[in-house]
C-alpha cells in the first residue's frame, strides 16, 4: 500500500535545488529545520557519494545513513567499493566512477540508489519540515536509480525542469509499487530507446513507500497548461530567467545564432492562466527580497522558491574558498552574472559568475577542453551500425567530431560536469596536469551582503528571517504563549 502525500501542502518557502551538491543535506535540513521545505540536488550525486567515501567519509554521516537503508547488504558492497579510510593519496586523485549507458552495470545502479537515500536521509534526520529532491529531465540514463533511493528515504517532493517531464508521474506511482519500469532515452540521428530499472536491485521487503508531491520547473504558461493535462503533476515552480543554472530560452532566440539570449516581457509566464490550472504554484528566480513572498501571495502564488541566496550562505555545498571569494567580490560590488547562449552542451542558456580563479573568470581563448570525467550532459546517438553511441559538445572536438558530430556545435561550449564538481569541492586531476577549475553558477545577485547584517558570513537561518521578515519570530511568539497557557 502506497501512503499518498500529494494531498499534504507544502510550505510558502522553497529552497533551490542547486547541483552539484550545493544543495546538500546540510543545506536542505537546516532549511527544513525552520519549517520550509529544503531540496537536496540529485545531480551527479552517484559521484557526490563516491568521492565523500573516497575522501573517507570524515563526518561519518553516509555510513551513519548507511544504517537506515533497507538492503544492508547493497550498502555494505557500495561502501566496500568506494570507502578509503585513510583518504585520497592526493588531491583530485579519485578512483573514476562509470558513466551511465543505456545498460549501466548494476554496480552503478546500486551506487546511484544509494547514495540518492543516503543525501535524502541525512537531510530528513531530525529535520522537522519536508525535503525534496530536484532532477533534470535532461539528464535521463540516472533518473530512475537515483528518484527510487529518495523514493526509499521518504522524500517528500520531487522537483524537475530543464525539459519535459511528462512521464515521471508515472514513473513514480510504479516506483511507489516497486515494480519495474523504463525511462523513454532521447536518441539523435535515431529512434528512442527505453532504459529499463527494476527496483528489485533492492532487498526492500516489501517496504511501504510514501508517494511524493510531484513539482514541475517550468517558465511558460503554455509547458504548465500541457503538463497539467498529462496529469501527475502536483504543482509548479513558475521560474524566471534570472534564476541560476539552466534557463529557457527567450521567445524566438535560437542557440545557433552564437549571441546569448535576451529577456523581455514576452518570455514571462502568464500566472493568472497558470493559476487558473488549481494547482499551487511557487515563484522563482530574483525572489530574494523582504517583500518578495508578500508579493508573489498577492499575485496567487502559494510562495517563492530561492536558490542563490542559499547557494553562497554557509550552509550550503559550495566549496569554502570559492563561496567566501564570491561574498567577498559581492561586497565590494564586483561580480557579474552572465547568461551564456551557447555555453551549457545542452543548448539552453546557462548562467555563470565571473568570478577570478574559476572557470567563468576565465577568458575563453584561455580554457583547454579537457575530456568529460562524468558524462552527465552526453547526448545518445544512433552510431551508423544501429549502435547507441554517446558524444558531447563540450568534450575535445576531435573526439567529438570523430563521434559524427558537427564542428558548429562546438563553438562556446564548456564542459560544466567537471567544474561543477569541483566547485562542490571535488576538483578531479586533469589529464593536461592540475586540478578542475571550479565553475560557479548563479542567479542575477542582488545586494547578497544584505544578508550579513554587518558579519562576515551569514547561513540559511539569516536567509529565511529576511524572507519572512519577522514572521517566523510573531509566529514563535504565538505558540510560546499558547504552550505556556
Amino acid at each position: 500500500m502506497v501512503k499518498d502525500l500529494t494531498s499534504t501542502p507544502l510550505p510558502r518557502i522553497i529552497q533551490g535545488g542547486m547541483g552539484i551538491a550545493i544543495s546538500s543535506w546540510r543545506l536542505a535540513r537546516a532549511v527544513a529545520n525552520r519549517g520550509q521545505m529544503g531540496v537536496v540536488s540529485g545531480t551527479a550525486i552517484d559521484r557526490v557519494v563516491a568521492c565523500r567515501l573516497q575522501e573517507g567519509d570524515r563526518d561519518g554521516s553516509i555510513r551513519q545513513a548507511a544504517e537506515s537503508f533497507p538492503d544492508k547488504n547493497l550498502a555494505q558492497r557500495v561502501i566496500d567499493r568506494w570507502f578509503k579510510a585513510d583518504g585520497l593519496e592526493k588531491p583530485g586523485a579519485y578512483k573514476p566512477v562509470p558513466m551511465f549507458s543505456i545498460n549501466p552495470p548494476k554496480a552503478l545502479l546500486e551506487l546511484a540508489t544509494f547514495a540518492s537515500f543516503c543525501e535524502v536521509w541525512l537531510a530528513k534526520h531530525k529535520a522537522s519540515g519536508p525535503v525534496g529532491i530536484n532532477l533534470l529531465e535532461k539528464i535521463q540514463a540516472p533518473t530512475l536509480p537515483i528518484l527510487y533511493g529518495a523514493l526509499l528515504a521518504g522524500v517528500d517532493a520531487v522537483l524537475m525542469g530543464a525539459g519535459i517531464p511528462r512521464d515521471v508521474p508515472a514513473l513514480m506511482d510504479q516506483l511507489c509499487q516497486h515494480e519495474a519500469c523504463s525511462l523513454k532515452l532521447n536518441v539523435e540521428n535515431g529512434d528512442d530507446v527505453q532504459l529499463p530499472f527494476d527496483p528489485k536491485i533492492v532487498e526492500t521487503n516489501g517496504a511501504q513507500i510514501e508517494r511524493p508531491k510531484f513539482l514541475a520547473i517550468i517558465s511558460s504558461h503554455v509547458l504548465a497548461m500541457s503538463l497539467a493535462r498529462s496529469g501527475g503533476v502536483d504543482g509548479f515552480i513558475v521560474e524566471g530567467p534570472i534564476a541560476g543554472g539552466h534557463n529557457a530560452g527567450p521567445r524566438g532566440w535560437k542557440v545557433e545564432s552564437n549571441e546569448d539570449p535576451v529577456y523581455g516581457p514576452k518570455d514571462e509566464a502568464n500566472l493568472d492562466r497558470i493559476k487558473a490550472l488549481n494547482l499551487p504554484f511557487w515563484l522563482a528566480g530574483g525572489q530574494d527580497d523582504a517583500s518578495s513572498l508578500a508579493n508573489a501571495e498577492a499575485l496567487g502564488a502559494s510562495g517563492i522558491q530561492v536558490g542563490t541566496a542559499f547557494a553562497f550562505c554557509s550552509d550550503s555545498g559550495m566549496e569554502n574558498t570559492v563561496r567566501r571569494r564570491a561574498i567577498a567580490y559581492a561586497v565590494a560590488d564586483q561580480l557579474k552574472t552572465r547568461t551564456e547562449g551557447r555555453g551549457s552542451p545542452t543548448g539552453y542558456p546557462f548562467k555563470t559568475l565571473d568570478l577570478l580563479g574559476t572557470e567563468g573568470g576565465r577568458d575563453a581563448a584561455e580554457r583547454e577542453r579537457q575530456p568529460c570525467l562524468h558524462g552527465y550532459l552526453r547526448t545518445a546517438y544512433q552510431k551508423e551500425d544501429g549502435k547507441i553511441g554517446w558524444r558531447c559538445a563540450a568534450e575535445p572536438e576531435a573526439d567529438y567530431l570523430k563521434k559524427g558530430g558537427d564542428a558548429e556545435d562546438c563553438s562556446g561550449r564548456r564542459c560544466l560536469c567537471n567544474g561543477l564538481l569541483a566547485t562542490a569541492g571535488f576538483p578531479h586531476s586533469m589529464k593536461s596536469g592540475g586540478l578542475e577549475y571550479p565553475l560557479v553558477t548563479s542567479g542575477i545577485m542582488r545586494d547578497l551582503p544584505r544578508f550579513l547584517n554587518g558579519k562576515s558570513d551569514y547561513d540559511a537561518n539569516d536567509v529565511i528571517d529576511l524572507l519572512l521578515g519577522g514572521e517566523q519570530g510573531l509566529h514563535d511568539q504565538r505558540v510560546a504563549k499558547v504552550v505556556a497557557c
